[in-house]
């Protein structure tokens, strides 16, 4: 996953560093060896059910 920050949209500063924090936290705390493409299109669409969108 990648994102670049300069692209999204906010309103100040602290708002960068806080997505910046989030994804770093995200990045280092989360470990899911071994999950399939499959797994992951599964879990996407469970999570997009009810949203509405």
């Amino acid at each position: 996953m990648s994102v670049d920050l300069n692209s999204v949209p906010t309103t100040h500063p602290a708002e960068k560093q806080a997505l910046a924090d989030l994804l770093t936290c995200i990045e280092t705390e989360t470990d899911i060896p071994g999950v399939t493409q499959t797994q992951i299109d599964v879990a996407r669409a469970e999570v997009a059910r009810d949203m509405g969108w």
